[in-house]
């Protein structure tokens, strides 16, 4: 059995909905299949979901599309489309990594996207790359501290020694999962594993056969 087999399964034990897909394009149709028209729709900052064009069509199609990044929003009506968010029909996300265990492992900054994952939306919506599945727990904290963590760091142009380094400074001093930098723009902040749903089916995770964000 293969690591994507083995991860399928695991997730499907978790009571998570799994769909596999070759490409980015069967991605989009896919997650768009999935959301009747008129939904409620939001999403976390995800390149995943930009390379996949997941998100123009979410913002062009017949639904009602709750856009945190919309231009000439205040900061104070941002924060108010995090929070409409978790009311959500569909929340739609990418995540950290994905363990053959079928474990999703997620860490966040402000963490709307960790809240709106763990409750709140009625349906959610994850769509990952094949760089996303690690052997393990162990394997996910040391993706997000080598990989993940860094190239979001560069792209969202926080001031942390990772954006610089290319690696979480804990690294130096093997430290643990919540290990890190104290500066104001650290982008781990809150770490989660969702693992069993009580929910059946509320998760639903495409994995795309190709490598897609960080």
């Amino acid at each position: 059995m293969t690591n994507i087999e083995k991860t399928i399964e695991a997730l499907k034990a978790h009571r998570m909905e799994v769909y596999y897909v070759q490409t980015p394009e069967e991605a989009k149709e896919l997650a768009l299949s999935l959301i009747p028209e008129g939904s409620s729709c939001a999403n976390g900052g995800s390149v995943t979901l930009t390379q996949t064009g997941i998100i123009d069509a979410l913002k062009t199609g017949n639904y009602h599309y709750i856009d945190r990044a919309a231009p000439g929003l205040t900061q104070e009506q941002k924060e108010e489309a995090m929070r409409a968010a978790f009311s959500a029909d569909f929340y739609l996300s990418s995540a950290n990594a994905i363990t053959e265990n079928g474990e999703l492992y997620n860490v966040d900054g402000n963490s709307n996207r960790v809240a709106a994952l763990l409750y709140g939306a009625k349906n959610v919506i994850v769509v990952a790359g094949i760089n996303k599945l690690v052997k393990d727990l162990d394997a996910a904290v040391l993706r997000v501290k080598t990989i993940a963590a860094p190239q979001n760091a560069v792209r969202l142009s926080c001031n942390t020694p990772c954006a610089k380094l290319g690696h979480c400074i804990s690294l130096e001093r093997n430290g643990g999962m919540t290990d890190g930098c104290k500066t104001p723009g650290r982008i781990c902040a809150n770490f989660t594993v969702m693992a069993y749903q009580r929910h059946v089916n509320r998760i639903k995770v495409i994995l795309v056969g190709t490598e897609l964000g960080y």
